[in-house]
């Protein structure tokens, strides 16, 4: 059986950015801003990968099977490339608030 450690961390900080995710899409519709960028396109991609990490990640630790690392590498590969966005989304903000 793998340890899920790994997995439970990556669920904790996938759902965290989630929330993250509402704030920015929030902040738009408070500045006005979403009309105008593509911030708030960006933000949706960005969500949609984070609920898949948190998926990925919630089956990796239910699941007894082999399928199990499977599960906790795409959960991991997918917070890294929603960390990657979310790092050039929150850029694009900020460019779009000075702006």
């Amino acid at each position: 059986m793998m340890d899920d450690k790994k997995s439970s961390q990556i669920l904790n900080a996938s759902s965290n950015f989630l929330g993250f995710c509402f704030l920015v899409l929030t902040s738009l519709k408070f500045f006005k801003l979403s009309e105008t960028t593509f911030v708030d396109e960006i933000t949706a991609v960005c969500f949609v990968i984070f609920m898949f990490s948190c998926l990925c990640a919630f089956l990796a630790i239910r699941s007894k099977t082999k399928r199990a690392e499977f599960y906790e590498t795409l959960a991991e590969y997918s917070f890294l490339a929603g960390l990657i966005i979310i790092f050039l989304m929150t850029i694009f903000f900020m460019l779009a608030i000075i702006h």
